[in-house]
């Protein structure tokens, strides 16, 4: 039973998030970014810059899951901001999204872009 309500809180947690996501893709990225590494290095680059506690907190976090249209999705707690990572022609294309324009946002589109 102890198991089961962490377990059922993150899957919460996960489906607010794909639907903010979603909703997301549904406009224009922030951002569009390019890249000649291969998306796998670019997308676990982008996770791990974003748990830096030193530059992001408490706010630090970064998860990777799979994109159902291939690539990769890397995303913050509550999808506040986010980045699909996924092959194109001569590399890699990265479309970052954030729900605010402040300086977190600033800086998780920074910290992305030093992994191209």
């Amino acid at each position: 039973m102890r198991a089961i309500l962490p377990m059922a809180a993150a899957l919460m947690l996960v489906g607010c998030a794909s639907s903010t996501m979603e909703t997301a893709r549904g406009g224009k990225p922030t951002a569009h970014l390019d890249s000649h590494k291969a998306p796998q290095l670019v997308a676990q680059c982008i996770q791990f810059s974003w748990q830096e506690e030193k530059v992001f907190g408490d706010d630090a976090s970064g998860y990777l899951e799979p994109r159902k249209q291939g690539g990769l999705t890397v995303y913050t707690r509550g999808a506040e901001a986010f980045v699909d990572v996924y092959p194109q022609a001569g590399g890699t294309g990265v479309d970052y999204y954030a729900q605010k324009n402040d300086g977190v946002a600033l800086q998780r589109r920074a910290a992305a872009a030093t992994c191209l």
